[in-house]
């Protein structure tokens, strides 16, 4: 069982994904509208495995499985990002600025009447 990790971010709303729910345009505009959400309003910092900070780069989300329930549709899903192992930026530091490739599965839960979006970050 994958336990849910409780971490306060920005309220997010979702209202194109939520428009298209029941259409078959929904995994990607879905899809569309995670990647455009600001990195910080997500979970991504906490997820980190291989490095220490997360990179400005563009990070994309992929679908793995979306439930109705009451009053909200959860959504699971994949999110692929860098980030850096971060160094003291001095002249003679040996830390190279290399990107590494991260994971991380988040929970979103959209409301259905407000689009406003819950995300949890879930252990693998």
């Amino acid at each position: 069982m994958q336990a849910r990790i409780a971490i306060p971010l920005p309220m997010i709303r979702l209202p194109n994904t939520l428009n298209a729910w029941n259409t078959p345009r929904f995994e990607t505009v879905l899809k569309q509208e995670i990647e455009q959400i600001d990195a910080g309003s997500l979970p991504l910092q906490q997820a980190l495995a291989a490095s220490s900070y997360v990179t400005d780069r563009p990070f994309q989300a992929m679908l793995i499985s979306v439930n109705e329930d009451a009053g909200q549709i959860c959504i699971k899903a994949g999110i692929f990002f860098t980030g850096v192992i971060a160094g003291c930026s001095c002249a003679d530091d040996p830390t190279p600025v290399d990107e590494l490739n991260e994971y991380c599965m988040v929970q979103l839960c959209i409301d259905r009447i407000t689009a406003e979006t819950t995300v949890a970050l879930l252990e693998e």
